[in-house]
């Protein structure tokens, strides 16, 4: 994501908090919110691919993925 839609999203929270926003400019900066976290998550996402944990023996071994437990939250 560049820097001028990082820009826009604090500039839109700035007058959020000061004025408010008109539901145009509120859809606006929910889209964006989507695009930095879509951007965020899969930056991240890369980030873990690239992660080696290191066994007792030496050796290196890739981050797995956690499977997804049966029970859900409580």
């Amino acid at each position: 994501m560049d820097k001028a839609k990082i820009d826009r999203i604090n500039e839109l929270g700035r007058k959020q908090k000061a004025q408010g926003l008109s539901e145009e400019e509120k859809a606006e900066q929910q889209a964006l919110r989507q695009e930095y976290l879509q951007a965020f998550r899969a930056n991240f996402a890369a980030q873990l691919d690239n992660v080696y944990i290191e066994r007792e023996d030496g050796q290196y071994e890739k981050l797995q993925k956690k499977e997804p437990s049966q029970g859900g939250k409580a």
